[in-house]
């Protein structure tokens, strides 16, 4: 049975479970669009220079706080960025200290500022074993990044090869698998059900790798994990709107300046922060399963997390179709919204 159609809903306010804010002057001209609607988000540490330190994640911190507009309540959440050369100890420490929500783990080379991830996961063991021992999460950028292997396998890849392992040796650890594109992915969670979640990003559960590709190349649609076949879009979409737990909205919102994005070889990040709201009830609502946003956006992460849900909510009205800038304007330069391709009637009140 489905829902009815309603033409407005109230949810608690939603988190963003990954969100990528940059620093500087792009930190300054996106973070405004995210905390409009949002309340908290798990801030990427995959900066230049990463952010790999207690130290590091509270200034971080600090600049993203200064940054908030005048009268706007956010919380960002920080995460360390997981090297070889991680210090359990500091890890621990920023954790108890309320500093550090989780721990990041990018393969070397698998996404945008990735160079100083881990090759080889041996050395990182007794930093997850700490975090298991305090109950820490470890977000996952799951990919291998073996040139052998192609592109678009390289998540299912992943699951067999690191993840799988490391939750063998590790079994206490809490892990989110973050941005799955997979239908591997998603019964992936589904067969596991002690100390696993996953995000799913917006543009996942609306585009597919047709796209990027057919009728010429879109940069603005080129992302890491990159989207995959339409049947895995509908998994994505199935699990998001299924109201199971273990799923919960990260946005992978990450903003690029034009020039970065059209160029030869362009950056990979697609900038939803905007918008997001509006194209998850679109979503949702075609998929007969508006009720259960709030779910996906609002609770499941929480409790994940093992935090409160917010006790403050959010109003989505439908009418007439919302009329989105094509681009915020940015002291890094401007960075294009993302357009889902159909008509967006569902707006934040």
């Amino acid at each position: 049975m489905t829902d009815t159609a309603p033409t407005r809903l109230t949810i608690r306010r939603p988190d963003d479970w990954h969100l990528h804010l940059r620093d500087g002057d792009m930190l300054a001209g996106v973070l405004p669009h995210t905390a409009a609607h949002f309340g908290r988000a798990i801030i990427m540490p995959n900066l230049v220079p990463p952010v790999t330190t207690g130290a590091m994640a509270a200034a971080y911190r600090e600049r993203i706080m200064a940054a908030l507009p005048e009268g706007m309540k956010f919380e960002p959440l920080m995460v360390l960025y997981l090297t070889e050369d991680t210090d359990p100890e500091d890890v621990a420490a920023a954790h108890k200290a309320g500093i550090a929500t989780s721990v990041k783990l990018y393969p070397a080379g698998a996404t945008t500022n990735s160079s100083s991830g881990v090759r080889d996961f041996d050395k990182v063991r007794p930093v997850l074993e700490k975090m298991a021992e305090i109950g820490m999460p470890l977000c996952v950028h799951g990919e291998v990044t073996d040139s052998d292997i192609d592109i678009f396998d390289r998540e299912a890849v992943f699951i067999d090869r690191v993840l799988h392992p490391i939750r063998k040796k590790v079994p206490d650890l809490r892990v989110v698998m973050e941005h799955v594109t997979t239908q591997d992915a998603v019964d992936y969670v589904r067969d596991n059900h002690k100390n696993l979640g996953a995000t799913i990003t917006t543009h996942h559960l609306i585009i597919n790798r047709n796209h990027i590709l057919a009728g010429g190349i879109k940069p603005h649609f080129y992302c890491l994990p990159v989207a995959k076949r339409e049947k895995h879009r509908i998994a994505l979409v199935e699990a998001a709107t299924s109201g199971d737990p273990r799923f919960f909205l990260g946005t992978d919102s990450a903003p690029h300046s034009d020039p970065n994005k059209l160029q030869a070889c362009g950056c990979a990040g697609i900038f939803t922060a905007p918008n997001t709201m509006s194209c998850l009830a679109e979503v949702f609502e075609a998929a007969g399963k508006l009720k259960k946003l709030e779910a996906f956006a609002s609770l499941n992460g929480p409790a994940f997390y093992k935090l409160p849900a917010s006790e403050q909510t959010i109003t989505l009205v439908k009418g007439d179709p919302v009329q989105y800038p094509e681009k915020i304007h940015t002291g890094a330069g401007d960075v294009t919204v993302f357009d889902p391709g159909f008509p967006l009637h569902w707006r934040v009140e």
